[in-house]
């Protein structure tokens, strides 16, 4: 009788298996969901980049618009205290939405120095460091730690990265992993 073939374990996403240091693990998945999101991203056009994907209401680049909106509330306003705006004027619809003069470039680096910002923000902290005072957060007893807060991060980029795949499937059949 015929043995079958042997099975090879896919890879894990993320940091390398021999990354066990809480810190390296959560900082690693959250730059592979940062990364997940601009793989997704990939070759589509401007047009669908802006347009709505129905029936979801949003556009892939009003998520990445998003997605720079809570990197700035949760790690720059949220953990750094920093004096920045913290929600667009017109909230929600401002949010997600993309003005007809932003380019897609814009947007993009938006993003991406907000992650920038983000990371400096966090660079030499640990996971059990309070978020600052003065921020999003007044008190010691509503200041979550570091740890907290990138738990947080990784459910929101799961989340939307997993919304992502279904709005790419629906914008051009593209299938993630």
């Amino acid at each position: 009788m015929q043995q079958p073939p042997e099975q090879v374990p896919a890879p894990l996403d993320g940091p390398a298996v021999d990354v066990s240091d809480a810190h390296e693990l959560l900082l690693g998945y959250l730059e592979w969901y940062r990364e997940a999101l601009m793989r997704k991203l990939a070759g589509l056009s401007d047009n669908q980049l802006r347009t709505p994907v129905e029936p979801l209401g949003w556009s892939p680049l009003g998520l990445v618009q998003h997605l720079g909106w809570v990197e700035r509330r949760w790690l720059r306003w949220g953990f750094g205290a920093e004096d920045v705006v913290a929600y667009p004027a017109g909230g929600d619809a401002e949010e997600w939405a993309v003005a007809a003069d932003t380019s897609a470039a814009q947007v993009m680096a938006t993003y991406q120095a907000e992650v920038i910002a983000a990371n400096s923000a966090t660079g030499t902290a640990t996971l059990s460091d309070k978020a600052h005072l003065g921020g999003r957060f007044k008190t010691p007893d509503q200041a979550p730690s570091l740890g907290r807060i990138l738990f947080h991060l990784l459910q929101e980029y799961a989340r939307h990265v997993g919304q992502l795949d279904v709005g790419r499937e629906l914008i051009d059949g593209e299938t993630g992993e």
